[in-house]
């Protein structure tokens, strides 16, 4: 480490980096203000897009560019007076973003950095939110002209520098729908409700969990659930959208059986006391996210330790859900 930080390049980029605090702050505030949702993050990337360095192996340094939620205006993403950003995505992802222009910044005001650190490519993907599915991560580590080329992996999320995310977290994702006929509460009663279809299934789910297992954390989400259209109407469908997320492949699968068993015996339910039409039901994964891990001592998690201690910064590892799964479910070194 202390040769690192005393080779030509590094002491100018540190203070680059804390003087330039002004032009990262303004291109992250301006990233931010271009709507970016799952699967519209065209605009984003047209405005990130940095020409590619041709030559490898590489250390990929890459963000996300879709949010959760978009700004409806650009006046939406703003400076409180206290300093801080307030607005959807300034934490998750622009804070990555605006992370790796400042990297790049500094590469490019500093050459002599270039004996000095390993050939890095900057990479901003697609599809890490919700259904997107790791989608852009999936292409760049499977099937994109760098796949071959890259040797590790450094995913910016988030404004936080407390933790290092090394152990990827697996889920999975799926959409439960009823259909029915639908009609007057009154004068079609007897005929299969989705909505009470529906919530048999919840119920089922939530109160048949499988037994724990020491030391292995699990977990579940019924997140979206939309259905019907007024109090005196039979709805004609019901949707629900489970998240389950498990450090056990095993209780990860338990959960998905459970979830099939649990429709089924809903419909059947539904249906035993329906005097009319019934209701039938469709399970759909919209979604899974394959699990890994990154050795205690694997060489980046040292260099990342090291780094953080020179930098008096106190991390923690931690296990997530990231784009960091793609890459370490196919044990490329990865955080």
């Amino acid at each position: 480490m202390s040769a690192l930080v005393s080779a030509r390049g590094i002491k100018e980029a540190l203070l680059l980096l804390s003087k330039d605090k002004q032009w990262v702050n303004e291109k992250h505030l301006a990233l931010c203000r271009i709507p970016s949702p799952t699967f519209f993050e065209q605009k984003r990337a047209e405005w990130m897009q940095l020409s590619p360095n041709p030559t490898g192996p590489y250390v990929a340094v890459t963000a996300h560019l879709d949010t959760v939620l978009a700004p409806r205006t650009p006046e939406e993403v703003y400076t409180q007076p206290d300093g801080s950003f307030q607005g959807p995505g300034v934490s998750d992802n622009g804070a990555g973003l605006a992370g790796l222009l400042a990297v790049v910044r500094v590469l490019k005001l500093i050459p002599e950095l270039a004996g000095v650190t390993a050939a890095p490519v900057f990479i901003a993907n697609v599809g890490e939110e919700g259904e997107g599915n790791l989608s852009g991560m999936r292409y760049l580590c499977r099937q994109s002209p760098l796949a071959s080329k890259i040797r590790s992996y450094l995913v910016l999320d988030g404004p936080s520098t407390d933790h290092v995310t090394c152990q990827a977290l697996a889920s999975r994702r799926f959409e439960v729908t009823f259909a029915g006929p639908g009609g007057h509460s009154w004068s079609d009663y007897g005929v299969g409700n989705p909505v009470h279809a529906l919530s048999r299934v919840i119920t089922l789910f939530a109160e048949n969990q499988p037994e724990p297992v020491p030391g292995v954390r699990s977990s579940f989400n019924f997140g979206v659930i939309d259905g019907g259209v007024s109090v005196n109407s039979i709805p004609n469908s019901a949707r629900a959208k489970l998240d389950i997320r498990s450090e056990s492949p095993a209780q990860l699968e338990l959960l998905g059986d459970l979830l099939s068993t649990c429709v089924a015996k809903a419909t059947e339910m539904e249906n035993a006391q329906a005097t009319m039409a019934r209701v039938t039901a469709k399970l759909r994964e919209t979604g899974a996210r394959p699990g890994g891990g990154l050795a205690s001592d694997a060489p980046l998690l040292r260099y990342i330790a090291a780094v953080d201690e020179w930098l008096g910064i106190r991390s923690r590892i931690d296990c997530s859900s990231t784009d960091a799964n793609i890459p370490l479910s196919m044990g490329i070194p990865a955080v």
